[in-house]
């Protein structure tokens, strides 16, 4: 190139600050990524046919390697990157700081990852399957349970399985705190039946068949056959808690709106709404409340108008009627804090922090979920892709950065995989 067109080209593909103030760094990437996730003190980021991983203290490189699929099992010092390729059985567990291989796979067709667990199956033939439970970077397996078959289709990494679907705004990942505590039961859905697999022994509890007008859900050690039945032009649920390990009912709830139908009439499509051991629903005068899976309360119900934007088993954000005001609340309790926002603010919680967008100006604010104390507040138009104990990962296309929290001790710049829980 002349040397015009060098200044050219440098000028065009020059990359302006995610954040003012700056980020600690900014790295531009070969692609956009389609995830990031904080590993202790790396970044690892998941690009459509690579993975990389980033020093979380520079941002610089320190190791790639070709995958289809990445997932981060584990946190802080005992954090795993667990990639493979598609349509090809088997995976590799990796250290987060040196890519180098913990253990290999070549049998497993779907992983699950969890903050303090992985899960992996592995089938034999079309009905003879295994599931094994390891820790996040583990070599020997913590238990293994024989499950039916569920084909030979390759799933991948973390697969649907009948639980609760996290509330998600379009610029803050869903996952962006990083992989949740494993449940105490998860259920699995195999040839049109619910297996609700015990993860702290290792075994199933039950086998259901959900009824013709049931959807069945495993949330916070029940399992929920909810029932929405079209009758006089409407849809009438119902909601029956039963304890896997003996089959009893537990609790039971009529006229609340899990919102897991949608469309004309009431075929149930979706999982409900939720976080840990809660789910999302309506009463029947329209106010959202947030239950508890495990006992049937309510542990927090809203008044008309309000609109809850983000929860797990302990915290919930709620926006006001008109809009302007973004509410932390305590289930179980009352609201911790509130403060004003503009139009089309988007805010969720991620495990660490409750994070806000705001518009007009645009501002990156993360906020300490008990208190409603700032810990970070910038000039920012990225998008947040990942939150951790320090700071949060932002981006913009190909542009990654981090941001730390105001006051939080300085990054160790070496690779190790420590770093806070």
């Amino acid at each position: 190139l002349s040397p015009f067109l060098e200044k050219v080209w440098a000028f065009v593909s020059k990359s302006e600050p995610l954040s003012t103030p700056a980020p600690l760094w900014q790295q531009r990437l070969g692609g956009t990524p389609v995830s990031a996730t904080i590993a202790g003190n790396t970044v690892v980021v998941e690009h459509r046919t690579l993975v990389e991983a980033r020093s979380l203290g520079t941002g610089s490189r320190l190791w790639e390697r070709k995958a289809d699929w990445a997932a981060v099992t584990g946190g802080g010092g005992n954090s795993a990157v667990v990639v493979g390729k598609l349509l090809v059985k088997g995976y590799e567990l990796l250290d987060p700081s040196t890519g180098a291989v913990i253990r290999r796979d070549s049998d497993a067709v779907a992983v699950w990852t969890y903050r303090n667990a992985m899960l992996d199956v592995r089938c034999f033939d079309a009905r003879d399957c295994t599931l094994t439970a390891w820790d996040p970077r583990g070599t020997a397996p913590l238990w293994t349970v024989p499950m039916p078959g569920i084909g030979f289709v390759l799933f991948a990494d973390n697969p649907d399985i009948l639980g609760t679907e996290p509330l998600t705004v379009t610029r803050i990942a869903a996952q962006a705190g990083g992989p949740e505590a494993i449940p105490p039961m998860l259920g699995f859905p195999i040839d049109d039946k619910v297996y609700v697999v015990d993860t702290a022994a290792g075994r199933v509890l039950q086998e259901m068949t959900p009824a013709r007008e049931e959807r069945i859900v495993v949330v916070g050690g029940r399992a929920l056959r909810i029932t929405a039945e079209s009758r006089d032009g409407t849809c009438y649920y119902g909601i029956v808690a039963v304890d896997p390990a003996t089959g009893q009912e537990v609790w039971s709830n009529t006229g609340i709106n899990l919102r897991t139908t949608s469309g004309a009439g009431c075929t149930q499509r979706s999982d409900p709404a939720g976080g840990r051991n809660v789910v999302v629903g309506v009463a029947p005068d329209t106010r959202e409340m947030v239950i508890d899976a495990y006992d049937g309360n309510v542990l927090w119900q809203g008044e008309p108008g309000k609109r809850l934007v983000s929860v797990d088993d302990s915290s919930a954000l709620v926006e006001s009627a008109d809009g302007r005001t973004l509410i932390g609340a305590e289930l179980r309790g009352g609201v911790r804090w509130d403060r004003p926002i503009n139009e089309k603010a988007q805010a969720s919680l991620a495990r660490y922090a409750a994070i806000l967008l705001d518009q007009r100006p645009d501002r990156l604010i993360a906020i300490n979920q008990v208190t409603g104390t700032e810990l970070l507040n910038v000039r920012s138009k990225a998008d947040v892709l990942a939150a951790g104990p320090r700071g949060v990962v932002i981006g913009d296309r190909r542009d990654i950065a981090y941001v730390p929290f105001a006051g939080v001790m300085p990054i160790d710049p070496s690779p190790g995989t420590g770093g806070p829980d």
